[in-house]
This record gives structure tokens, C-alpha cells and sequence, in this order.
């Protein structure tokens, strides 16, 4: 939530969609390490940061969700002792599954 309103018994909170992130907070929006969000920026595979401002950089929410919309369908499933019980029958573990 996202105070509109300054401080007071007057504040009013909203939900706010953020429009753009910094680097921590696209790692937690994309479950994946800050390092590795750097290593896929160098390497031209994830949505470059944008200037904000003179010292301020952050990535736009909708270039990283049409980034996470392009990712491929993993064929791997969750493994079973994380409570997924709907596990189709005979579905892979693991990639050694896939090879075959």
C-alpha cells in the first residue's frame, strides 16, 4: 500500500501498481538472485534499466512482465514434498526425465 495523503488520521491508502523498480525489487518480482538479473542485463536477456533521475535508476514493470511472459512453459514441476498435490501421474522430476 501506498500513502496518497501525508501523515495523519486523513492518510489514505491505495494500491498502486509501481511503474518502474529498482534492482532489488525486480530480483523479488522475478524470483531471481540480483545477480543473476545483472548477469541476464549484460548479456542482453532481461529489460535494461532506465534513467530516472541524475543518480536514479530503475526497470519498467510492464518491459519486465512482457519479459516474464516470454519466458518458455518449464516441463519441471515443483518436487513433491513442497504440499503440490496435484502432480499428474508419471510427470517428470527432473531433467534427466527430459533427455530421454
Amino acid at each position: 500500500m501506498a500513502k496518497l495523503a501525508g501523515p495523519g488520521p486523513f492518510a489514505r491508502q491505495t494500491a498502486l501498481k509501481p511503474g518502474a523498480l529498482d534492482l532489488v525489487n525486480v530480483a523479488l518480482y522475478v524470483a531471481l538472485s540480483v545477480s543473476t538479473v545483472q548477469k541476464l542485463v549484460r548479456e542482453g536477456d532481461f529489460p535494461s534499466p532506465r534513467k530516472l533521475s541524475g543518480r536514479r535508476v530503475g526497470f519498467l514493470v510492464p518491459e519486465i512482465d512482457e519479459w516474464l511472459e516470454a519466458r518458455p512453459v518449464s516441463q519441471l514441476l515443483p518436487p513433491p514434498n513442497t504440499g503440490h498435490s496435484n502432480r499428474p501421474a508419471g510427470a517428470s522430476q527432473s531433467t534427466q526425465n527430459l533427455e530421454e
